[in-house]
C-alpha cells in the first residue's frame, strides 16, 4: 500500500557553490521507513537551484558555476553578442547579486523527482544531488521533500 510522507529540509550555505545533499535526503528516506518510491525534492526560494551531477572529480562543479557566471554576469548586459551593452539590473532590494541569483535560478531547476530503492536514492556511481547557491553571502535554505512509496 502507498503512503507519504512531508518533511522539510534546512541546509545552511556558505556563499556561491554546490551543497552535496545525497547523504542528507538518503537519511530522510530511511526516516520516513519507506523503501521504494518517488521523492519530489523543491528549493523553496529564488535564488537557488538543484542539480544532479558529477561527484567525483569537483572540477565539473567549477567548470558550471563558471560557466553559469559567464552567462549571467554580477553586471548585466543586454547582449551576449560580441558588443555587450551594458545594463544596470532594476531589481537590486538585497544587494547587487540579488537579481543575476533569480536569473540563474531561471535558467537552471528548483524541483527534481527522484526514484529511491531499499530506502536509498536510485543515483549513478559519479552522481550527487546538490543544491546550488547562487547568492554571494550564506543563506539558510528550506527544501521540500515529497516522499510518496511502499
Amino acid at each position: 500500500m502507498l503512503a507519504q510522507d512531508l518533511r522539510r529540509l534546512v541546509v545552511s550555505t556558505g556563499g556561491e557553490g554546490f551543497t552535496d545533499l545525497t547523504a542528507r535526503i538518503n537519511g530522510e528516506i530511511a526516516a520516513s521507513g519507506l523503501q521504494r518510491g518517488i521523492v519530489q525534492l523543491v528549493a523553496l526560494h529564488t535564488s537557488c537551484s538543484l542539480t544532479i551531477n558529477e561527484n567525483a572529480d569537483p572540477r565539473v562543479l567549477e567548470d558550471l558555476a563558471a560557466h553559469l557566471q559567464a552567462l549571467v554576469p554580477q553586471r548585466a548586459v543586454r547582449s551576449l553578442g560580441l558588443e555587450p551593452v551594458p545594463y544596470v539590473y532594476r531589481h537590486d532590494d538585497e544587494g547587487p547579486d540579488d537579481m543575476p541569483a533569480h536569473i540563474r535560478t531561471s535558467l537552471t531547476c528548483t524541483s527534481l523527482g527522484l526514484s529511491f530503492d531499499r530506502g536509498r536514492l536510485l543515483l549513478g556511481q559519479w552522481q550527487a544531488v546538490y543544491l546550488w547557491e547562487h547568492r554571494r553571502q550564506g543563506s539558510r535554505r528550506q527544501l521540500s521533500l515529497h516522499l510518496i512509496g511502499e
